[in-house]
């Protein structure tokens, strides 16, 4: 379990300076001042990472504080290129409405509580993001009680520290991992589908929606692996990501996406940073030891380890990255059971942390260090 106590509370709404929230606003600050995208020599930081877990059915105080917390630095990311270099919010507009429709009512209500601001429902449309690289391993254990594990690896500074239970659809409660605010890098639906990502290695970008709207999309509207599939067909993405999916009925698969080109759908069970297990791209692979992983996570299906083992070994090298002072360290490590409900979130020493979709606030502190 978490080591800290519960410091938020389920109470109806509040300032987003109440206890448990103050601190977000010098981690407000942080975001700012990051640079956005990494440059430069390598920068230590601390190994401490807070992550706050919150519980809040449609958007309101708390993913108002979020926003205010976080909307600095998001802005300075997004705009990095100028404006000019950002689609129009009527542009955003119209590709929200043809490709992700359900999402709109959620959109606009985002909208209104960052005060209007174009350039913020710009960016949380994300249509057309700027271009932005992860690395993550992840690995499907199908049966009668399936899991999603998955290791995220990333700059630590232009992390959210957040784990969001939402029910914006109001007919289908989801938990995961927040990211851009609303977007998700992996979670689960009350409905047994499970879903999360890799980056898949090709360099480019194109015209398409970022990655964490598409996750958060999935869980919204889909309730099985094949609905999952047929949306992840259809919707157009900016970057290329090997996405996991598995339900509760024990099917699995996992989805190539990329700009411009049609899906490829696969019965892998493990997938690190290239596409599926091609190699595209040897240089980028090389860098984040692609292949090097994929064959240990490989070995530990072919071994029948069990979900326990490879959590344990998500934890260890060289599936665990600590190249945090270069933007690509392990965050955490996250076992999806949705046949259960729950999700834990793990770090080394033993240190994990189970939630379920309707547990209350929560604020959990780590070492990320060994």
């Amino acid at each position: 379990m978490c080591p800290l106590p519960t410091l938020l509370t389920d109470d109806p709404p509040f300032p987003s300076t109440d206890i448990g929230w103050q601190d977000w606003i010098s981690y407000g600050l942080r975001w700012a001042a990051a640079q956005i995208p990494p440059a430069g020599p390598a920068r230590p930081v601390s190994r401490s990472l807070t992550v706050h877990a919150y519980r809040e059915p449609q958007p309101g105080a708390r993913w108002q504080a979020l926003y205010d917390a976080t909307w600095a630095g998001y802005r300075r990311w997004y705009t990095q290129d100028g404006l000019a270099a950002r689609p129009a919010l009527e542009e955003c507009r119209r590709a929200l409405t043809l490709h992700l429709p359900e999402l709109i009512p959620t959109w606009e209500q985002l909208c209104r509580r960052s005060g209007d601001d174009v350039v913020a429902a710009r960016m949380l449309s994300m249509w057309r993001l700027p271009a932005f690289p992860v690395g993550c391993s992840q690995v499907v254990v199908p049966g009668e009680e399936p899991s999603l594990i998955r290791n995220y690896d990333y700059d630590q500074t232009l992390f959210e520290g957040v784990i969001a239970s939402t029910n914006y659809s109001g007919h289908r409660k989801v938990l995961g991992t927040s990211d851009l605010l609303w977007g998700l890098l992996d979670g689960m639906n009350e409905d047994g589908l499970a879903v999360s990502l890799t980056f898949g290695g090709r360099p480019d970008a194109g015209e398409g929606f970022g990655i964490p709207i598409v996750l958060r999309y999935v869980l919204e509207t889909c309730a099985t692996v094949e609905e999952a599939i047929t949306a992840l067909r259809r919707i157009p993405v900016s970057q290329s990501y090997n996405v996991a999916l598995v339900d509760t009925a024990g099917r699995h698969a996992t989805v190539f996406v990329a700009p411009e080109q049609p899906a490829v759908v696969s019965q892998l069970e493990a997938t690190t940073n290239h596409r599926l297990d091609r190699v595209e791209y040897p240089g980028t692979a090389a860098r984040f030891n692609s292949v090097g992983r994929l064959a240990r996570m490989q070995q530990l299906r072919a071994d029948a380890a069990s979900a326990e083992q490879i959590v344990a070994a998500m934890m260890q090298p060289p599936l665990r990255n600590d190249g945090f002072d270069i933007g690509f360290g392990t965050l955490y490590t996250v076992r999806y059971q949705p046949a259960a409900g729950t999700a834990t979130w793990h770090w080394p020493e033993t240190t994990s942390w189970t939630r379920h979709f309707d547990d209350p606030d929560d604020v959990c502190t780590v070492d990320l260090a060994r």
